[in-house]
């Protein structure tokens, strides 16, 4: 019999849930409490074990009959449930609307409270201690003016006392009325400072009591997640090593029923917490066939002479002048299998910031995101292509296939990045058989910003800065990049800028790992004043459309429609061209276009790669050793070799040393910048190595841009300049 409150929404019951085909639904205990539903097989394992949870907030939740009901909230996460009547389910259906609503405002008022909170910098710090130590100044200065005509009042009144005769006492008064009108009027300046110190310590104070109280109670929500989290997932570790134990223990032959293997794993295995990582959006790799470098060899010939590389039949790619080109590696070693006690690691994670949490690296992949933001060029053929196409939108409507093919990665590598050190570094030199080469540098730390230049041979120049903010919202983490990419074709002049989209990351807490790009993307081409709108859709259940679609358009600068493209970021995509427009009777615009053009399609995934990373063949090769790079590039970065290496214990060891030594590094330079301030002195700024902050011509911006000489330092050897990170 369910059980509720009239004045509280919250309920607990059974319901029917559906499971699969074979099972249908099945009993299970429901409780819905703070703006979440959970399921338990008895009301016994709500103190140990919850076999799934759905959020409210933004959820649909929908009625199909007299009975059964649908929670979904936009994701992975989908409740067919049934009840035992009519009136049981409209009764499940209200609550669970009234709690939904009630989630919806806690969610608001919490980002009211964070808005008006704010994020507290070091800056705004030192601005109020600043203040609160002039006006503490003041009230010193008050304080020595009534301390000296206080004292000379006292004196005129002793004076005043000791008068023998009476003829000299009128000018001994005037001095004490002066005096005391002084004092007077030190007493009230000395007032008014106490009242503007007041005032001030109080607001701040305020400020700071808030900024401690939502901190607090954050910490706490946190505390209950993962003590919640923690339970769980000791109890389902225990029966996969219990179930794993009976399976040995069978004999050869039998295994357990359906009705054992039910009881234990139906509801679980879907809910078990398989990675807890962060994510920061990424490109794809691809590797490029023979194909297409045939299409380039001529083109390659011309810009290099006799460097251009031709493919043979056996598929080992020469140089024309009859040199093998350099043989790289096909793979890296596979992911070792570690036990991890998720609880051990999240317990030391509470009240801490998350930039100063030490993840270890077994929620990672051995690259760094400077690697990874290299991946975008690896489908750089398409590039390659539009250097010769000579219409202004055919030429955009490639680009815009570009820009898509960098997400394509995101769909199966939800693994993070080693995050870069300040001045860490990574070069690409692909010239030998993709045509291009990269450099990429951490240019700050707080906030993290990579810079990257890329040259092709072929006749394009591509840089940009990349930095990004994240939102993180218990389930589910949100990434806003930010930075502006440029493209640039050097005969033609063309010069295209962009913005990524964003991408969240869900079932950060329990439940497989997946990842969506959504969000709308312009592309420009400052020269010509054509446009490009790309819109990334965001996958919702009871969406029609395909999973992870994109569609768009390119117009010139008149507004006029040229193409229309259509595809998946994970797949390919696909444009038309508009070969005329008419108009209906009603007034809207009718497009005739030509046959689709395949511009992009995804490299196949390779079949074992889930083993290593699920990396590709490009991704394998992005840490390979190489001689005569620069002492601070990522392939000699000792954690990440050792990640790649297998040995995860030395490269949590590793790890935390780096990330020590940048953090002294930093109070060093914090150390000597509060000495210069003191001396009155000027501190220099932190300054790149390889990249120098500019103003940008065509948005107006500071970017960080390439300043050169970094291929010239590696062929002289010249490592000077750069600082010891490692």
């Amino acid at each position: 019999m369910t059980e509720a409150k009239q004045a509280d929404p919250d309920m607990k019951g059974w319901l029917y849930k559906w499971t699969n085909y074979l099972k249908g639904y099945q009993k299970r205990w429901f409780v819905l409490s703070n703006g979440l539903l959970s399921y338990y097989r008895s009301q016994a394992e709500m103190l140990h074990t919850c076999r799934g949870t759905i959020s409210l907030h933004g959820a649909v939740i929908h009625t199909e009959d007299s009975c059964n009901f649908v929670i979904s909230n936009g994701g992975t996460q989908t409740f067919h449930l049934k009840a035992s009547s009519e009136v049981e389910r409209q009764k499940w259906v209200t609550a669970l609307e009234l709690a939904k609503a009630k989630a919806i405002r806690q969610m608001e008022s919490e980002d009211e409270d964070e808005e008006e909170v704010g994020e507290v910098s070091r800056d705004d710090v030192n601005s109020t201690v600043k203040v609160l130590t002039a006006k503490l100044e003041d009230l010193r200065t008050c304080h020595d003016i009534i301390l000296k005509h206080g004292t000379a009042l006292q004196k005129s009144l002793s004076e005043l006392e000791t008068l023998e005769s009476t003829h000299d006492i009128t000018p001994k008064i005037k001095t004490v009325n002066e005096r005391a009108t002084l004092f007077r009027i030190s007493s009230n300046v000395m007032i008014n400072a106490c009242s503007d110190y007041v005032e001030a310590s109080s607001t701040a104070g305020h400020k700071w009591h808030k900024l401690l109280q939502h901190e607090r109670d954050q910490r706490l929500r946190l505390e209950d997640m993962v003590e919640q989290l923690a339970r769980q997932h000791s109890h389902l570790e225990q029966e996969a090593k219990e179930h794993h134990q009976m399976s040995q223990a069978m004999p050869p032959g039998h295994s357990l029923s359906e009705d054992e293997e039910e009881n234990e794993f139906e509801d679980a295995v879907e809910e078990l917490a398989e990675n807890f990582i962060v994510h920061v959006n990424t490109s794809q790799a691809h590797k490029r066939s023979n194909s297409n470098v045939s299409q380039l060899s001529d083109e390659m010939a011309s810009l290099n002479g006799s460097q251009a590389t031709t493919p043979t039949e056996s598929g080992i790619v020469v140089r024309a002048n009859g040199g093998p080109k350099r043989q790289r590696r096909l793979r890296v070693p596979d992911k070792p299998s570690y036990p991890l006690n998720l609880w051990s690691i999240m317990k030391n994670c509470i009240g801490k910031e998350l930039t100063k949490i030490p993840m270890p690296v077994n929620f990672s992949e051995p690259l760094s995101f400077l690697q990874r933001l290299t991946e975008d060029f690896e489908y750089s053929d398409i590039l390659d292509r539009a250097t010769h196409i000579e219409d202004s939108c055919e030429q955009l409507s490639w680009v815009a296939a570009f820009t898509v093919s960098s997400y394509a990665t995101t769909s199966i590598r939800t693994a993070k990045p080693f995050n870069p050190l300040l001045g860490e570094t990574y070069e690409c030199d692909r010239t030998d058989d993709l045509g291009w080469r990269a450099l990429s540098e951490q240019v700050s730390h707080h906030p993290p910003i990579v810079a990257q230049h890329v040259e092709g041979m072929v006749g394009w120049e591509s840089w940009q800065e990349f930095s990004m903010s994240s939102k993180f919202r218990g389930k589910y983490l949100q990434i806003i990049p930010l930075g502006i990419a440029h493209l640039l074709f050097n005969s033609s002049g063309n010069h295209y800028t962009w913005r990524k989209v964003s991408t969240t990351v869900h079932n950060m807490i329990v439940g497989k790992l997946w990842l969506d790009n959504h969000g709308e993307m312009e592309i420009v081409n400052h020269k010509t004043g054509d446009k490009c709108c790309l819109k990334f859709i965001p996958y919702s259940y009871f969406s029609r459309e395909i999973p992870k679609k994109v569609t768009g358009y390119v117009m010139d600068a008149e507004g006029t429609f040229k193409w229309f493209i259509t595809g998946t970021w994970d797949d390919k995509l696909e444009a038309c061209k508009v070969i005329s427009q008419s108009q209906r009777s009603g007034g809207k615009p009718v497009y005739e276009t030509g046959p689709p053009k395949v511009l992009w399609r995804r490299t196949p995934i390779i079949a074992d790669s889930e083993r290593y990373y699920n990396f590709s063949e490009l991704a394998c090769q992005l840490n390979e050793q190489e001689e005569n790079v620069a002492p601070t590039d990522s392939r000699t970065r000792p954690d990440q070799r050792l990640m790649e290496e297998g040995r995860w214990d030395e490269a949590n060891d590793e790890k935390l040393r780096l990330e020590e030594k940048q953090r002294a590094t930093r109070r060093k330079r914090e150390s000597e910048a509060e000495a210069a301030a003191t001396e009155g002195r000027e501190y220099p700024a932190y300054q790149p190595t390889w990249f120098l902050k500019e103003k940008d011509e065509e948005t107006g911006g500071l970017i960080y841009k390439y300043k050169g000489e970094y291929w010239e330092c590696k062929e002289k050897q010249d490592w000077s300049r750069c600082p010891d990170i490692f």
